[in-house]
């Protein structure tokens, strides 16, 4: 018997680990087929709220942050297109990191017209994919067009301020939760995983909350 499964996925498009997990968890529904019948949801969080509209050099960003080498950059870099080509998305030469919040407020209304999801995966491929800027207006509407949302509207969306508040306060309260990293991908409402699993992973964790969901007790 098919049985539906809600799966929350919070990330942020600067998150490589974010591409993957999306990506692993995809697959992992393919393989299962119709033992469940999935809705992905996705959620917003910034990993560099601060950033400025130019976005940083890679290489500095990841000194910054972590105090890594340029070594360790490219080690970590070839680690995650490896783990990306065993998920099935293509991780391009990126340069920089940018600022994502506009992309955040693109994605909002995207919801609004059946196309969030779609939406995510065209601007995780933008960007980590094909290499572009996620916060350039440009880039922004052809991923909107490519999954033919409406380019007059959501010119009109990237050039107000709307959705600012809804962003901000969705992610607000992801961090009141406790999670302060992404992917964070919660099952049935419940069930909280953290990175970006492989496939395999995802299919057993998926069985398990079925399974537990199928042992609770019936409320008298």
């Amino acid at each position: 018997m098919t049985q539906a499964l809600r799966i929350d996925f919070v990330s942020d498009i600067a998150c490589p680990w974010c591409a993957i997990g999306l990506s692993s968890l995809k697959q992992a529904l393919q393989q299962l087929g119709k033992e469940v019948d999935a809705e992905i949801v996705v959620h917003p969080f910034e990993l560099n709220p601060d950033m400025p509209p130019e976005g940083q050099a890679l290489l500095d960003y990841a000194r910054e942050k972590n105090g890594s080498t340029a070594a360790q950059v490219a080690e970590r870099l070839a680690m995650i297109r490896e783990r990306g080509a065993s998920a099935g998305f293509a991780f391009a030469t990126r340069t920089h990191v940018y600022n994502t919040f506009d992309a955040h407020r693109l994605l909002h209304w995207a919801g609004s017209q059946g196309k969030k999801l779609s939406l995510k995966e065209a601007l995780l491929k933008a960007y980590h994919g094909l290499g572009k800027d996620p916060s350039n207006h440009d880039v922004l509407l052809e991923a909107a067009q490519s999954v033919g949302l409406d380019a007059t509207q959501a010119r009109r969306v990237l050039e107000s301020r709307e959705y600012a508040d809804e962003v901000r306060g969705e992610v607000a309260e992801f961090q009141s939760m406790g999670i302060n990293s992404v992917p964070s991908i919660i099952f049935d409402n419940r069930y909280l995983v953290t990175g970006g699993q492989p496939a395999d992973a995802f299919v057993q964790i998926i069985r398990e909350v079925l399974a537990k969901r199928e042992s609770a007790p019936v409320s008298q």
